[in-house]
């Protein structure tokens, strides 16, 4: 049964790798590539809190006496 002859496989791989790596570079090269998402600015909405004008009057201390 005769050998399988193997001496010229890595003169015929090394090129082979050689062409694939410049191939997808060039792909690679092509290719555009999206920015990242910059954040939009904020509007800030102002709510209606009907809590913030009565606050000093619900908040008192009940270690003070009462002030008249």
């Amino acid at each position: 049964m005769p050998q399988l002859n193997t001496t010229v496989w890595p003169t015929m791989i090394t090129p082979m790798l050689l062409t694939l790596f410049l191939i997808t570079q060039l792909k690679m090269l092509n290719t555009n590539y999206h920015l990242p998402p910059s954040p939009k600015p904020m509007k800030m909405k102002n709510y209606n809190k009907p809590w913030e004008p009565k606050w000093t009057k619900i908040c008192s201390l009940h270690s003070l006496p009462p002030q008249p």
